[in-house]
C-alpha cells in the first residue's frame, strides 16, 4: 500500500509540474518568441520601405481615395498598426491572411476584404492571448479612438465609431464591406478589428468598427493621434 501510495504521489507531482511548465510555455515563451518575430517584420518592413523610391503623396481626407497599392503577398507584412489607448509604445505589424502561422508573426488581414485606405473594409484580426497578447486590452477601445496605420508612404488614421461588440465566430458579416450592426447604412473606407472572447477562450468574437478619417504623407511626420 505504502509503494502504491508513494507511486501515485510522484506521479502528481509529475503531472503537476508538467502542468506548469506548459502554463510557463503559454503564457511566457510563446510570448518572448512572438514579440521578436513581430519585432524583426516590423525592421524588415521599415528596411524594405528605406531601400523603395519615395513616391508622391498627398494628404487627403475621408472622400478622398489613396493611390491603389500592389497586391498583398500572402502572409507577409505590409503595413504597421498603432493604436494610442493601447500603449504609445503599442505597434504591430500587419500581414496578408489570417493562417495560423501568420498571426503567430502579428496581425492578419483578412484576405478578400478592403485593402489600407481603399473603400470598402479593410478587416484584420489579431490573437487576444498567446503570441504577444496583441489584442490583450481590447475591450479598452472606445468609440473616438484612434487606430493609425502606415504603408511607408502614407499615414492612415481610422476613429473608432462601434465596439468592441460581441458575437460569434460564424458571424462572418462583421467584416462585409458594409457591415451589419456597425451602424453604416453606405459604402465608406472602413476598418474592422477582430479578437476572441473571453481572454483565454475562443468561442466568441469581439469587433469594433472605424472609419478612415484622414491620410497623409510620412514625410509630413508623425499624424496628430501618435504626437504625444
Amino acid at each position: 500500500m505504502r509503494v502504491v501510495v508513494r507511486t501515485v504521489s510522484e506521479l502528481c507531482i509529475t503531472a503537476g509540474a508538467l502542468i506548469v511548465l506548459f502554463v510557463v510555455h503559454v503564457l511566457f515563451w510563446t510570448g518572448v518568441k512572438a514579440d521578436h518575430v513581430m519585432d524583426d517584420q516590423i525592421d524588415r518592413l521599415q528596411d524594405q520601405w528605406a531601400q523603395e523610391p519615395v513616391r508622391p503623396t498627398t494628404s487627403a481626407g475621408a472622400s478622398e481615395s489613396p493611390a491603389e497599392p500592389a497586391p498583398y503577398r500572402a502572409g507577409k507584412p505590409f503595413a504597421i498598426m498603432y493604436i494610442p489607448r493601447l500603449g504609445f509604445t503599442w505597434n504591430k505589424p500587419v500581414l496578408e491572411n489570417t493562417a495560423t502561422n501568420t498571426l503567430k508573426k502579428g496581425l492578419g488581414h483578412y484576405a478578400g476584404t478592403a485593402q489600407l485606405g481603399q473603400k470598402g473594409n479593410f478587416a484584420v484580426a489579431g490573437h487576444r492571448r498567446t503570441y504577444g497578447d496583441p489584442f490583450k486590452d481590447f475591450p479598452k477601445l472606445r468609440r473616438g479612438d484612434a487606430v493609425v496605420l502606415t504603408d511607408g508612404t502614407t499615414w492612415f488614421t481610422y476613429r473608432i465609431d462601434k465596439g468592441p461588440y460581441k458575437t460569434v465566430p460564424s458571424d462572418v458579416e462583421v467584416i462585409d464591406p458594409v457591415p451589419r450592426k456597425s451602424g453604416y447604412t453606405r459604402p465608406g473606407r472602413y476598418l474592422t478589428l477582430t479578437t476572441c472572447d473571453p481572454e483565454w477562450g475562443h468561442s466568441h468574437r469581439l469587433i469594433v468598427w472605424a472609419h478612415l478619417d484622414s491620410t497623409q504623407p510620412v514625410e509630413a511626420g508623425k499624424p496628430p493621434a501618435l504626437r504625444r
